[in-house]
């Protein structure tokens, strides 16, 4: 069994919140201690949820980490459209939306793959 960090949706994940975190230092003061504290914890969080439920025993117990991995990509992607709203994230919007449109469907995959 491979181990969690060679999978193809957590190196996405990571790569999201990885993205985050070195962006965050561009940021003003002000959405840093507002959405920037939010978003890197909703980002980081994805990849966490999915560590979690890749060593969780049952099937059951792996398939409900995998959903909120879901729900915090889902979060993530709700900062991200503040941010690109409101002319924070200008020049790397494509950069992000290229990661959630390969991230979402293999997580959404992922979810579906795992049997209960």
């Amino acid at each position: 069994m491979k181990e969690v960090y060679e999978l193809d949706v957590y190196k996405l994940a990571e790569e999201l919140s990885d993205r985050v975190w070195y962006d965050f230092d561009r940021w003003p003061l002000k959405v840093q201690k507002t959405v920037g504290h939010q978003i890197i914890r909703a980002a980081d969080s994805i990849s966490a949820n999915l560590a979690e439920g890749y060593g969780r025993f049952t099937p059951a117990e792996r398939k409900l980490f995998y959903r909120y991995a879901r729900g915090s990509f889902e979060e993530t992607k709700a900062w991200l459209r503040k941010l690109i709203r409101r002319g924070i994230v200008t020049e790397e919007a494509n950069r992000y939306k290229n990661i959630i449109d390969e991230l979402g469907p293999k997580l959404n995959a992922f979810i579906r793959s795992t049997k209960t």
